[in-house]
């Protein structure tokens, strides 16, 4: 099954310690949504990665392909059910070609909040990784 990263799962390295079964696909687009930064976690200290409906706008990402082992994993790191929901979008690769992937939206679109540089740092080097500008 495809998964649509666009934050802190963006970073391969991350990526590949949470799930060791996934494999980096190709990168995607998903339209009418845009990257916001939402409450706050003490973790990264400040706000975390969601995305939200926004018409014309579009987020960069990248898909993986993962097992069903590596798809409980993100449930469990993303806390899904409660904190983050999972949903079925359907992606643009570079070709324009529509992908089906499950992807997460925090579940309560809370006030966006600054993310932290650490956290910050992570999402970059994810951009990096892919060659996403």
């Amino acid at each position: 099954m495809y998964y649509f990263a666009y934050g802190s799962n963006l970073n391969q390295r991350q990526m590949l310690e949470r799930c060791p079964d996934s494999k980096p696909v190709f990168t995607a687009s998903l339209p009418n949504y845009k990257l916001v930064f939402v409450g706050w976690s003490r973790q990264w200290r400040g706000g975390i990665a969601s995305i939200k409906p926004f018409r014309g706008e579009r987020i960069l990402g990248a898909i993986y392909e993962i097992s069903e082992r590596d798809l409980r994993r993100l449930d469990k790191y993303e806390g899904y059910p409660g904190n983050y929901n999972r949903f079925k979008v359907t992606v643009f690769n570079e070709d324009g070609e529509p992908i089906e992937a499950v992807t997460y939206i925090k579940s309560e679109q809370l006030e966006e909040t600054p993310p932290g540089k650490e956290y910050l740092a992570v999402i970059q080097q994810g951009y990096r990784d892919w060659g996403i500008t």
